[in-house]
């Protein structure tokens, strides 16, 4: 799993929220979600599943009638993920994802803005403080996220939710979320 490095701009590192670190690899600056929770406040990251060395992000999904988990890659903008689960739908199926721990929906209503998805429905993962999340939209194969937060302006918070890191696909036969 090969992350790319997309430039993170510097005026959001000095407004970094909570909930988001900032590392250095290799020369290159990423960002990396250290602590997110379902509405309940339960933790989503999970020690035990580890994707480029940092904790992964768990979280529960139905696809069309499909249970199981998703553990996501904590480097903002990757679409890195492996699954409890070999899910039959294809991309383009949408996701009904849910807290691991206490199975509370994910899942709110939020257009998409990506061309050509048209999804109405996004995950939220919460950050810690108040107002702060991230959202991914409900499609598998969609790149489409943002994140949220009352830090930073809405010029460098769209420049953060653009960031996508395509590297090798081969663990992520979806794409997107």
């Amino acid at each position: 799993m090969e992350l790319v490095y997309n430039e993170i701009p510097r005026e959001f590192l000095e407004v970094l929220p909570d909930g988001i670190k900032y590392i250095a690899r290799h020369g290159k600056d990423f960002l990396v979600v250290e602590s997110l929770c379902c509405p309940q406040g339960h933790s989503l990251m999970v020690d035990s599943v580890r994707i480029h060395g940092e904790p992964a992000v768990k979280i529960g999904v139905t696809i069309e009638g499909q249970k199981g988990s998703f553990f996501i890659d904590a480097f903002w903008g990757s679409h890195k993920k492996l699954c409890d689960f070999f899910p039959s739908a294809q991309g383009g199926a949408l996701v009904d994802a849910f807290c691991p721990v206490c199975g509370t929906s994910l899942m709110v209503g939020d257009a998409c803005s990506e061309s050509g998805c048209g999804a109405a429905k996004h995950i939220q993962l919460l950050l810690p403080g108040e107002k702060n999340r991230i959202l991914v939209c409900g499609r598998l194969g969609c790149p489409g996220h943002r994140l949220e937060t009352q830090k930073a302006s809405g010029q460098i918070i769209k420049k953060i939710s653009d960031i996508n890191f395509f590297g090798s696909q081969i663990d992520d036969f979806f794409g997107g979320i």
